[in-house]
């Protein structure tokens, strides 16, 4: 008997075979994948009215205001006996309001006008579903729909309240187009300030964004956005998935950041957790209708071993329903311009990557150790957005590095634009902590740098959120340390440990900027060397607001060598924007000299050369090159306004030869410092990318 999947064509799947002949042992596999994708997504055109409708249902489920009106209310609840709606508008009599039992777990509930013909519930008044289960208990719970919770400093719980403002935002400004070259400021509001308090949306829309703006960045990711009662869990144990966290501001003062931020050309995206869920029950969806799986999957399957989570059940179509509305709710209403996928290791196996060394053996991502609900419920989620929003951008943090994750669902692939490139910070941070400057492998470097799946694009960064947590601090803390406290001025000299940690700095920067993806990332402060680390208020540090703050200050205290760094880090935007390497094809690396402590690499017609020794120059020090013609520094990290020595010459020119040199048919000869980086461009070509 023949099997299902040899009736299965993927369209494109033969170009995916044949840019990665080792995946054709595994053929059956994307065949069966594709299948089921194909299936879910046939039922939801049939049984739905196709996917446009069943991914919005968030205009049906939850509560909503009617033309007329009245309200309906809409809940899927299937394990529950009885659901009943309390709250101001009736005196929180737990009786008087019954939702109606529909087929397959949903319940409605339809309240009419007051008699002056204004809603029965106001805005801004608070709500909770009263779930009567079949064991005889009474639960209060809210709504897994609510747009809008709130908390008063007196509760430990967050409570449901009914957001329908008289006068909602209106967007003002259209979404940036696409950029080719993704630099993206990945952000939390809550830090947002040197003050020792939780800041705002609109500090972050009129204080941060025009420092993003004047970096050079093109994108934001906002993290911790999605309502989560646990401050301290950085937005990763979301509680509300349809909330914005309201501990920042409204809802409307979100979409103020969004519409300011796209007036700039800057994109926005949403870190987006649909690996897990909060195990909190009256302000979670845990347990919602009293059952232990409703939304998760039943018993061990539904609990992550590390997270203390729930985890979501994927091939039940009202989890479809919901996860897929819920990406859909944050294009539409908020008009966020895409997502990046937190957890999604945990997603691809049902071992959620705890306890696995992953080698890159092909075998270690197929198999029955793969969660291919999970892994189609991604695909359908790409394949939704890419389909309606033709700008939208879908990142995945995965470190397992699952082939084809980054190709699109038409060759089989997962649909995601880029992954990130993960390996990178461990490998700075595992540089600095052991070993000597002069130890420093660039072979090593370069080969962490260059190591990722052809075809499938990643955005490197030096250093995120993660290495900057308690227990770890920034790139530029692990250089210049206790230093930093007394010795940043500019008023003195500066001493070996500061001089040697703002050179490594900016060179580790622009090394991960222009060898390590399609797309580059960092922290907000880390740009200007923040010091510290990230620990929010908890009982641990008696709730202390010190550590969870971005000392922008810093920056603008000219005295101080934070801008220095700042000023560099723009500049390394800047020229990137104008020469595009970024969005150019992965580079040609022809110098990695360990006696030097050199590597020189080329890409996008852009030369860049990287001299790590911590006192060796080097004059006259030859370089391969491609193209033949003149080239001058566009960017150089000895600058004097960069905090460096101001050794370079900016207006030298340096002319090839016809000397091949390293592969490269072309070579020429610079003045190298130590500890310096430059690029240079050729004048005799057109950049425009």
């Amino acid at each position: 008997m023949a099997d299902a999947e040899d009736n299965v064509t993927i369209p494109e799947l033969s170009s995916l075979l044949q840019m990665d002949p080792y995946l054709k042992p595994y053929e059956k596999d994307f065949k069966r994948r594709y299948r089921l994708f194909q299936k879910q997504l046939s039922l939801l055109e049939e049984a739905e009215a196709g996917f446009d409708q069943f991914t919005r249902s968030y205009r049906s489920f939850g509560a909503h205001r009617q033309p007329d009106n009245s309200l309906v209310f809409k809940e899927w609840a299937p394990a529950a006996e009885a659901l009943f709606l309390t709250g101001d508008f009736n005196g929180w009599d737990k009786f008087s309001h019954p939702y109606k039992k529909k087929e397959f777990g949903k319940w409605e509930l339809h309240i009419p006008p007051k008699e002056d013909k204004s809603p029965a519930v106001a805005h801004n008044s608070k709500l909770k579903v009263v779930v009567h289960t079949k064991e005889g208990e009474r639960l209060y719970r809210i709504s897994p729909w609510a747009t809008y919770v709130t908390k008063v400093s007196t509760s430990v719980v967050y409570d449901w309240v009914f957001w329908d403002p008289p006068q909602p935002y209106v967007h003002k400004h259209p979404r940036p187009r696409k950029p080719r070259s993704l630099r993206i400021y990945e952000s939390h509001v809550g830090i947002a300030s040197p003050e020792g308090k939780i800041a705002s949306y609109s500090n972050f829309t009129h204080n941060v964004l025009p420092r993003i703006k004047d970096l050079g960045y093109n994108c934001i990711q906002l993290m911790a956005i999605m309502e989560h009662a646990y401050y301290a869990s950085f937005g990763y144990q979301v509680t509300s998935f349809f909330a914005a966290s309201s501990r920042y501001g409204t809802p409307d003062e979100l979409k103020e950041l969004i519409d300011v931020a796209h007036s700039m050309g800057i994109i926005v995206l949403l870190d987006v957790v649909h690996s897990h869920a909060s195990k909190n029950t009256e302000d979670g969806l845990n347990q919602f209708d009293g059952s232990d799986s409703c939304f998760f999957h039943g018993g061990q399957r539904g609990e992550h071993p590390l997270w203390d989570s729930r985890l979501f059940n994927y091939s039940s179509w009202e989890v479809l329903r919901f996860l897929l509305s819920n990406l859909r709710w944050w294009m539409e209403e908020y008009r966020f311009d895409g997502f990046r996928f937190d957890g999604i290791t945990s997603m691809l196996y049902h071992h959620h990557g705890v306890g696995t060394g992953f080698s890159g053996g092909y075998s270690e991502y197929f198999g029955l150790h793969v969660d291919e609900d999970s892994l189609v419920y991604l695909m359908l989620a790409n394949h939704i957005l890419h389909t309606v929003y033709e700008d939208c951008i879908t990142i995945a943090e995965d470190v397992s590095g699952m082939p084809t994750l980054c190709r699109p669902v038409q060759e089989g692939g997962c649909g995601f634009d880029c992954r990130l490139a993960m390996a990178i910070p461990d490998k700075w941070i595992q540089i600095l902590k052991e070993f000597k400057d002069e130890d420093w492998d660039m072979g090593n470097i370069v080969h962490t740098l260059t190591n990722r799946r052809y075809g499938e694009n990643c955005i490197a960064y030096a250093e995120s959120h993660d290495q900057a947590l308690v227990g770890d601090k920034s790139l530029a803390f692990w250089l210049m340390d206790k230093e930093m406290y007394t010795n940043m001025s500019t008023l003195i000299p500066m001493n070996p440990i500061i001089d040697r940690g703002i050179q490594l700095h900016k060179m580790i920067r622009l090394l991960t900027h222009g060898l390590g993806g399609e797309g580059y990332l960092n922290f907000m402060g880390n740009e200007f060397g923040h010091p510290e680390w990230l620990d929010f208020p908890r009982v641990g540090n008696n709730e202390s607001y010190h550590y969870a703050r971005r000392q922008f200050n810093l920056v603008d205290m000219d005295h101080l060598r934070y801008c220095q760094l700042y000023a560099f880090d723009r500049d390394m935007n800047r020229t990137e924007d104008k020469y595009g390497w970024l969005a150019a094809p992965p580079a040609f690396v022809s110098t990695k000299h360990e006696g030097d402590k050199v590597i020189a690499f080329e890409r996008a017609n852009v030369i860049f050369i990287f001299n790590f020794h911590p006192t060796n120059s080097y004059s006259s020090y030859r370089v391969g090159v491609g193209p033949p013609g003149k080239y001058k520094i566009k960017l150089d990290s000895d600058e004097i306004q960069y905090g460096g020595h101001g050794r370079l010459d900016h207006n030298t020119e340096f002319f090839t030869e016809s000397v091949p040199f390293n592969d490269r048919s072309n070579s020429m000869q610079v003045y190298i410092p130590c500890r310096t980086a430059v690029v240079l461009a050729n004048e005799e070509i057109d950049y425009c990318y």
